[in-house]
Protein backbone atom coordinates (compact mmCIF):
# COMPACT_ATOMS: atom_id res chain seq x y z
CA UNK A 1 0.00 0.00 0.00
CA UNK A 2 1.63 3.59 -0.76
CA UNK A 3 0.20 6.47 1.30
CA UNK A 4 1.72 9.64 -0.22
CA UNK A 5 1.20 12.07 3.00
CA UNK A 6 1.94 10.15 5.94
CA UNK A 7 0.79 13.42 7.91
CA UNK A 8 -2.91 12.45 7.13
CA UNK A 9 -2.18 8.95 7.58
CA UNK A 10 -3.51 8.26 11.23
CA UNK A 11 -6.59 10.27 11.06
CA UNK A 12 -7.90 12.08 14.81
CA UNK A 13 -10.45 10.16 15.77
CA UNK A 14 -13.58 11.96 15.91
CA UNK A 15 -14.18 11.78 19.42
CA UNK A 16 -14.69 15.61 20.95
CA UNK A 17 -13.62 14.13 24.48
CA UNK A 18 -9.40 14.25 23.02
CA UNK A 19 -7.57 16.21 24.72
CA UNK A 20 -4.43 18.82 23.98
CA UNK A 21 -1.17 18.02 23.75
CA UNK A 22 1.32 18.49 26.81
CA UNK A 23 4.38 19.89 25.23
CA UNK A 24 6.57 19.24 28.37
CA UNK A 25 5.95 16.08 29.10
CA UNK A 26 6.76 12.87 27.44
CA UNK A 27 3.24 10.93 26.47
CA UNK A 28 3.37 7.27 25.42
CA UNK A 29 1.62 6.79 21.64
CA UNK A 30 -0.97 5.12 21.50
CA UNK A 31 -1.44 1.65 20.07
CA UNK A 32 -3.95 2.21 17.45
CA UNK A 33 -5.88 4.97 16.43
CA UNK A 34 -9.04 3.96 18.43
CA UNK A 35 -7.13 4.15 21.45
CA UNK A 36 -5.88 8.34 21.31
CA UNK A 37 -6.68 10.51 23.23
CA UNK A 38 -4.79 13.58 22.23
CA UNK A 39 -5.61 14.75 18.76
CA UNK A 40 -2.94 14.52 16.11
CA UNK A 41 -1.36 12.16 17.77
CA UNK A 42 0.32 9.20 15.73
CA UNK A 43 -0.52 5.80 17.05
CA UNK A 44 2.16 2.91 17.44
CA UNK A 45 0.25 0.95 14.65
CA UNK A 46 0.65 4.13 12.15
CA UNK A 47 4.51 4.48 12.99
CA UNK A 48 5.04 1.00 12.35
CA UNK A 49 3.16 0.79 8.97
CA UNK A 50 5.33 4.16 7.81
CA UNK A 51 8.79 2.40 8.35
CA UNK A 52 7.26 -0.74 6.88
CA UNK A 53 5.74 1.08 4.16
CA UNK A 54 8.64 3.69 3.32
CA UNK A 55 11.49 2.13 3.81
CA UNK A 56 10.64 -1.89 4.01
CA UNK A 57 12.11 -1.97 7.72
CA UNK A 58 9.76 -5.11 9.34
CA UNK A 59 7.88 -3.99 12.04
CA UNK A 60 9.34 -6.51 14.67
CA UNK A 61 12.65 -4.13 14.49
CA UNK A 62 10.72 -2.12 16.71
CA UNK A 63 9.71 -5.20 19.65
CA UNK A 64 10.81 -3.60 22.65
CA UNK A 65 10.89 0.00 21.60
CA UNK A 66 8.31 2.72 23.43
CA UNK A 67 7.45 6.05 21.75
CA UNK A 68 6.77 9.05 22.92
CA UNK A 69 5.90 12.47 21.70
CA UNK A 70 7.28 15.45 24.08
CA UNK A 71 6.33 18.74 22.27
CA UNK A 72 4.04 18.85 18.95
CA UNK A 73 5.30 16.25 16.76
CA UNK A 74 8.67 15.26 17.93
CA UNK A 75 8.66 11.19 18.95
CA UNK A 76 10.72 9.26 21.01
CA UNK A 77 11.78 5.56 20.86
CA UNK A 78 12.97 4.74 23.87
CA UNK A 79 14.44 1.09 24.12
CA UNK A 80 12.40 0.02 27.27
CA UNK A 81 9.34 1.38 29.04
CA UNK A 82 8.30 4.45 31.78
CA UNK A 83 5.73 5.35 33.22
CA UNK A 84 3.38 7.33 30.89
CA UNK A 85 3.66 11.39 31.41
CA UNK A 86 7.34 11.79 32.51
CA UNK A 87 8.96 15.12 32.96
CA UNK A 88 12.01 14.10 32.05
CA UNK A 89 13.89 16.34 29.27
CA UNK A 90 15.56 12.99 27.31
CA UNK A 91 14.12 9.77 26.90
CA UNK A 92 15.98 7.82 24.55
CA UNK A 93 16.32 9.06 21.12
CA UNK A 94 14.77 11.66 18.79
CA UNK A 95 13.31 9.46 16.19
CA UNK A 96 10.36 10.86 13.69
CA UNK A 97 9.05 14.15 13.44
CA UNK A 98 5.48 13.95 12.14
CA UNK A 99 2.88 16.77 13.05
CA UNK A 100 4.17 18.69 9.43
CA UNK A 101 3.15 17.43 5.81
CA UNK A 102 5.49 14.67 5.65
CA UNK A 103 6.94 12.40 8.32
CA UNK A 104 10.69 12.93 8.48
CA UNK A 105 13.04 10.18 10.19
CA UNK A 106 15.87 11.99 12.07
CA UNK A 107 19.75 10.96 11.60
CA UNK A 108 20.26 9.07 14.68
CA UNK A 109 16.82 7.18 13.90
CA UNK A 110 18.23 6.07 10.13
CA UNK A 111 21.48 5.20 11.78
CA UNK A 112 20.24 2.99 14.50
CA UNK A 113 17.04 1.51 11.91
CA UNK A 114 18.07 1.62 8.72
CA UNK A 115 20.41 -1.32 8.55
CA UNK A 116 16.93 -3.12 7.80
CA UNK A 117 15.48 -1.34 4.91
CA UNK A 118 14.89 -2.73 1.88
CA UNK A 119 12.96 0.42 0.07
CA UNK A 120 13.96 3.67 -0.56
CA UNK A 121 17.48 3.36 0.42
CA UNK A 122 20.00 5.63 -1.91
CA UNK A 123 23.72 3.87 -1.98
CA UNK A 124 26.33 6.63 -2.53
CA UNK A 125 29.93 5.90 -3.69
CA UNK A 126 32.91 8.20 -1.87
CA UNK A 127 32.65 11.15 -3.22
CA UNK A 128 29.05 11.61 -3.41
CA UNK A 129 28.84 10.66 0.54
CA UNK A 130 32.06 13.20 1.05
CA UNK A 131 29.20 15.80 -0.42
CA UNK A 132 26.41 14.41 1.56
CA UNK A 133 27.61 14.58 5.09
CA UNK A 134 29.31 17.81 4.04
CA UNK A 135 25.67 19.05 3.68
CA UNK A 136 26.10 19.40 0.02
CA UNK A 137 22.52 19.02 -2.18
CA UNK A 138 23.46 16.87 -5.49
CA UNK A 139 22.25 16.25 -8.61
CA UNK A 140 21.65 12.37 -8.79
CA UNK A 141 19.99 9.94 -10.95
CA UNK A 142 17.36 8.14 -9.19
CA UNK A 143 14.81 5.72 -10.18
CA UNK A 144 13.02 5.17 -6.74
CA UNK A 145 10.56 7.38 -4.92
CA UNK A 146 10.75 11.37 -4.19
CA UNK A 147 10.86 12.26 -0.77
CA UNK A 148 13.23 11.02 2.55
CA UNK A 149 15.04 8.63 1.54
CA UNK A 150 17.86 7.09 4.01
CA UNK A 151 21.20 7.28 2.41
CA UNK A 152 23.88 4.71 2.70
CA UNK A 153 27.40 3.91 1.81
CA UNK A 154 30.07 1.51 2.49
CA UNK A 155 31.66 1.53 5.63
CA UNK A 156 34.66 -0.61 6.53
CA UNK A 157 33.35 -3.39 4.64
CA UNK A 158 29.47 -3.11 5.34
CA UNK A 159 26.76 -1.10 3.51
CA UNK A 160 26.01 1.64 6.44
CA UNK A 161 23.03 4.37 6.84
CA UNK A 162 24.65 7.83 7.26
CA UNK A 163 21.69 9.60 7.06
CA UNK A 164 18.24 11.19 5.72
CA UNK A 165 17.80 12.72 2.15
CA UNK A 166 14.92 14.21 0.78
CA UNK A 167 14.98 13.51 -2.73
CA UNK A 168 13.02 16.31 -5.40
CA UNK A 169 13.06 16.94 -9.14
CA UNK A 170 16.89 15.34 -9.51
CA UNK A 171 18.44 16.38 -6.51
CA UNK A 172 19.47 14.83 -3.76
CA UNK A 173 19.31 17.07 -0.63
CA UNK A 174 21.53 16.86 2.43
CA UNK A 175 19.40 16.43 5.67
CA UNK A 176 22.72 16.31 7.81
CA UNK A 177 21.86 18.60 10.77
CA UNK A 178 24.51 21.20 10.65
CA UNK A 179 26.41 20.59 13.82
CA UNK A 180 27.23 16.62 12.31
CA UNK A 181 28.48 18.00 9.04
CA UNK A 182 31.89 17.33 8.23
CA UNK A 183 34.45 17.90 4.86
CA UNK A 184 36.01 14.62 4.81
CA UNK A 185 39.35 14.54 2.37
Amino acid sequence: MSREDFATYDEPSEDAGLRENRSHVFERLPETAADRVVEGRPSREAILDYWAERFGVPRETFDGYTFWEKGSGKLWAYAGDAPDGIDVEALGMVFLRVRQEHWKPTTDAVQRFGRAATENVVHLDDEQARRFVAGEDQSLDWDGDWGYLIVSHDLAGDVEPIGVGLYLHGELRSQVPKGRRRDID
